[in-house]
């Protein structure tokens, strides 16, 4: 009983930041991190953007992969439904970042799994794995 009183703490907690993280996105600029990419722009520097699609820099995708990385271990210690929530947590601060494209990775969740593959395949690899995973679009809820 003590461990499903955790689990609804931290749901609740997830879904408070996520109502903070989107709420913040269409308020005032967010602060910009200077090493951060200066364009909205994201793919892959080999990939031509289509009309309408969202594409990565390298220095956005090399940051998404560096968010990553140091998380794979609490990944399979949480385990796959705490590890999805803090994916979902990691996902949104990163969009954020980078000229708050967050709305348009909720609408194209696959951007994720692009820019990962192309970036650190291994480390996409990883986290699938540790959060049981067929792509890390379906690992983002909100």
């Amino acid at each position: 009983m003590h461990r499903r009183g955790i689990c609804r703490t931290v749901v609740s907690l997830a879904a408070a930041l996520a109502v903070a993280g989107l709420t913040a996105c269409g308020g005032a600029e967010p602060a910009r991190d200077d090493t951060a990419a200066t364009t909205t722009t994201v793919a892959t520097t080999t990939t031509a953007a289509k009309p309408g699609e969202v594409v990565i820099s390298d220095a956005a995708a090399t940051q998404l992969c560096e968010m990553i990385r140091p998380e794979l271990s609490n990944f399979r210690v949480q385990g796959p439904t705490l590890g999805r929530i803090s994916l979902n947590a990691m996902v949104h601060e990163w969009a954020l970042r980078n000229g708050g494209i967050n709305g348009q990775v909720l609408a194209d969740k696959a951007i994720v799994d692009r820019v990962t593959t192309g970036t650190c395949a291994e480390v996409r690899d990883e986290a699938l794995t540790a959060l049981e995973l067929p792509n890390l679009a379906a690992g983002l809820a909100f």
